[in-house]
Order: structure tokens, then C-alpha cells, then sequence
């Protein structure tokens, strides 16, 4: 009679001791695992950052080319949308850079804060959220000026990146250092104190409270204190100074996160969206009743701008939360997902690799078949879809840039 076998061991690489070996859990088990990592993941995150980067890299193109051919009304108000303002005011194009601070701040809770609960420890997550925020610096300062193509007096040092990398790092600071509480706070006090700074501190040769593009306290520090050139002369809209309530833009997010965390089971997912869309729905009412106080301007991050399209952000998060996570239809938002998981990769391609080459060589002779004014509506469509075709081909072999 054989003899029965012996338990297996595994080998404990931290000891160097073996341990017996953890046998396989039943399928009920199995699934019950993937139950709860499938709802820990928020699906609509993707495809709402996908949403937001797809007007970056060509959705806006699009819209011109397509008022430019078709001269209709709608689409003339759809393009008036695609354009920043000069300075006061607001329009949708405005919002696509918070709208990405936002969706950030809304996955810390997701991965910073998971790691804590984990066991890990605060300094190696510090290090990572500094090592990430650097990063993030340090690729857009290549986004603007390329590798080693501009002197050092020409070079600008404020980016897009820049502002999302410094913002991200330091709302990380904070979430990881307190409590719900603590972060409400934060956010509360950066957006009073930015306010306080720029109504009462006073610009040599303007006076306290100027908030002009020449006269602005924002405009002063970032041209005393940033080296080579500002990205308007005298003002850089993602210049250092704005950085304050842009790091509240993101706690926003963070604060969001906490809400829609698995952990927060208070209120079933549908009452969830009902309260992200009222809540946005407040804080639009309370960045318009700012507006007249401090106005709503995306160059300076004016307090009442980051009230406001906070507003916006978590009324469109409210949207695709509800349609994806909660009613659970994913697949219409595969074509957005698809982009929102290879973001700072999209946006930093096109630096490096010229895409016009090769929707020309792939499409061109398609696009002659056509008249010549409508060669640019077929041109910017092609662009747009070898880029996300090559998002596809990375997603389909999950091939995804981590910062």
C-alpha cells in the first residue's frame, strides 16, 4: 500500500525557513475574490480620464475641421466650447486639465491609501509620490523644449505635466499624512488662503488685489522666481505660484475617492451618483456666487475656478459612474478606456513620433477619393485613429505606462 504524500512545502525567500503550503481556495472562494476586486476597481475612472484625454489628442481637431466644412449651428456652439478663454471666464476646454488633476486625486484613495491599510510604511509611499511628482516635472519640461534643443535662458519650465506632477505630489503628501478630515480642511484652507494672498498682498508698482495678467500677484512671483520664459511674456498659466489651489483641485478628487471607495458602504452605489451630481450641482452655485468676489479664471487657478469645475468634474463623474459601474454597461466605453489607460503616454507621444506620417501613407489615397475640402475632416480622423489604434495594440497586450 503506497504511502500517503507528504505535505508540500514552499520556500519563505524573507527567512529562508519553509512553511507549509496554502492550498488552492474552492471555486466559490475564487469567485467570490474576484467579486470584490472586481468592484474595487472603478471602471468609470478609465473611461472618464479616456473621455478627457481624447479632446487633447485630436477630439477638438475634429470639431474645427468639422465646423469648417459643414458651417452648421450646433457645431459652431460645440467649437466656441474648444477654445481657452483670454483670461476671465469659462468654456469646456477649460476644464479638460482640471478634469485630469481630478480624476487623479479621485484614484489615491484606490492605490495610496490601500497600501497604507496594507501595512506599508508612510516613508516608502512619501518616496513614491515625490519619485512620481518629479517624474511627472521632469517630462514636461522635455514636452516643452525637447531634449537638449533649447538654451537654458529659452527653455520653459512650467508645463501642463509640470502642474499635474506638483499638485499630485503634494495632495499625495496630505492624504497620505491625515485623516478625511484633515484633507476637507486642506482643501478648504489652500483655496482661503490663495484667495487671502492674491486680494491682500500687495505687487510693487500695482497694489493688493490686481488681478491682471500684468498686475497679478501670480504673474509677479513667477516672473521673479522662474528661470527662462513664460509661456506669455510676463504670466505662464501653469506657472509655480497656482500651484496651491491646484494641489486642492486634486484633494477634491482624493475626497471624492473616499466617497466612492468600497469601504464607504453608507449608501448603495445609485444613491452615490445622485450625491456627486448634487454635490457637483453646489459647487457650481458656489463658484459662480465666488465669481463676481474672485472671478473664475483658469490662468491664474483662481479659487472660485477650481469651486466651479469641481462642480463640472464630479457632475461627469456622477454621469459615467452611474451608466458604467453602477447599470454596469462598460462596453460603449471601451473607445474612451482604451485612451484613459495610457494617458501621459498619448500625450507625450506625439513629441517623438509623427503620426501625420503615417495616417498620410495609410490614408491618403482614401481621402483624395473625396473633395478637396473635405480632405482635412478625413486627415485629422486619420491621425486621431492610428493614435488609438496604437492605444489599442497597447491595451490588447496590456502595455501600459506607469510613472
Amino acid at each position: 500500500m503506497p504511502l500517503p504524500p507528504s505535505p508540500k512545502t514552499s520556500k519563505n525567500y524573507d527567512t529562508g525557513t519553509p512553511f507549509p503550503a496554502v492550498t488552492d481556495p474552492p471555486i466559490t472562494e475564487l469567485q467570490n475574490i474576484a467579486a470584490v476586486k472586481k468592484t474595487t476597481r472603478l471602471h468609470s475612472l478609465d473611461a472618464l480620464r479616456g473621455f478627457d484625454m481624447f479632446w487633447i489628442m485630436g477630439g477638438a481637431s475634429l470639431i474645427h475641421a468639422l465646423t469648417a466644412y459643414f458651417d452648421w449651428g450646433f457645431l459652431h456652439t460645440i467649437n466656441a466650447q474648444l477654445h481657452h478663454v483670454e483670461w476671465d471666464g469659462f468654456t469646456f476646454y477649460d476644464m479638460i486639465f482640471p478634469l485630469f488633476l481630478f480624476i487623479a486625486g479621485v484614484a489615491m484613495p484606490f492605490s495610496l491609501t490601500k497600501r497604507l491599510q496594507r501595512g506599508e510604511e508612510k516613508i516608502k509611499l512619501t518616496r513614491h509620490v515625490i519619485q512620481r511628482g518629479l517624474i511627472l516635472v521632469l517630462l514636461g519640461i522635455v514636452y516643452n523644449n525637447g531634449l537638449f534643443q533649447t538654451s537654458f535662458a529659452e527653455m520653459r519650465f512650467p508645463s501642463v505635466l509640470g502642474r499635474i506632477g506638483l499638485a499630485y505630489m503634494f495632495a499625495g503628501l496630505i492624504v497620505i499624512n491625515t485623516k478625511m478630515i484633515g484633507q476637507a480642511l486642506s482643501f478648504v484652507g489652500l483655496l482661503l488662503a490663495y484667495w487671502a494672498m492674491l486680494k491682500w498682498i500687495p505687487v510693487p508698482g500695482q497694489g493688493a488685489g490686481i488681478l491682471t495678467m500684468e498686475g497679478s500677484l501670480v504673474s509677479y512671483v513667477d516672473s521673479h522666481l522662474i528661470p527662462g520664459r513664460l509661456y506669455k511674456g510676463v504670466h505662464d498659466p501653469e506657472g509655480l505660484l497656482a500651484t496651491i489651489p491646484a494641489v486642492a483641485t486634486a484633494l477634491l478628487g482624493a475626497l471624492t475617492g473616499i466617497f466612492l471607495s468600497p469601504e464607504s458602504r453608507r449608501l448603495q452605489p445609485w444613491m452615490k451618483a445622485v450625491c456627486l451630481a448634487l454635490a457637483g450641482t453646489a459647487l457650481l452655485w458656489l463658484g459662480k456666487f465666488w465669481d463676481p468676489f474672485f472671478p473664475i479664471n483658469k490662468n491664474l487657478w483662481s479659487s472660485s475656478f477650481v469651486v466651479y469645475v469641481g462642480g463640472w468634474s464630479l457632475i461627469f463623474l456622477s454621469v459615467f459612474y452611474f451608466i458604467i459601474d453602477v447599470l454596469g454597461f462598460k462596453k460603449w466605453a471601451i473607445f474612451f478606456t482604451v485612451i484613459g489607460l495610457n494617458p501621459i503616454l498619448i500625450y507625450m507621444a506625439p513629441k517623438f513620433i509623427d503620426f501625420s506620417y503615417t495616417a498620410n501613407a495609410v490614408f491618403k489615397g482614401f481621402a483624395d477619393s473625396f473633395a478637396a475640402s473635405f480632405a482635412p475632416v478625413l486627415m485629422v480622423t486619420a491621425v486621431l485613429a492610428v493614435k488609438w489604434l496604437l492605444l489599442y495594440l497597447l491595451y490588447r497586450k496590456k502595455v501600459f505606462l506607469r510613472i
